[in-house]
């Protein structure tokens, strides 16, 4: 049986950009991973994460859970650090 562990490090994603995607399409962990890794191979897939990461920050503010959107804000940055084909930059 593969790990949960095993399949985010076949991702090229993180744990934190995996649980983002997971919570934001209301799946498993394991099926985020799955899912994170085949929109990274696709040409719009990196933006879509980037989104989806956006629209998980909008419902913690919303929700006013700001240690959430924090780590949320921190997981963003660092996936536009690897993945710049999005076209935008972190400031941090």
């Amino acid at each position: 049986m593969i790990a949960l562990e095993d399949l985010i490090g076949l991702c090229d994603l993180t744990a934190d950009e995996v649980h983002a995607i997971a919570e934001h399409e209301h799946i498993p962990d394991a099926l985020a991973a799955v899912l994170g890794s085949t929109l990274l191979e696709s040409e719009d897939g990196p933006e879509q994460i980037r989104v989806m990461l956006r629209d998980d920050i909008r419902a913690a503010v919303r929700r006013r859970d700001v240690g959430h959107a924090r780590h949320l804000v921190s997981t963003l940055c660092r996936f536009l650090h690897q993945h710049p084909c999005t076209g935008l930059r972190c400031a941090a």
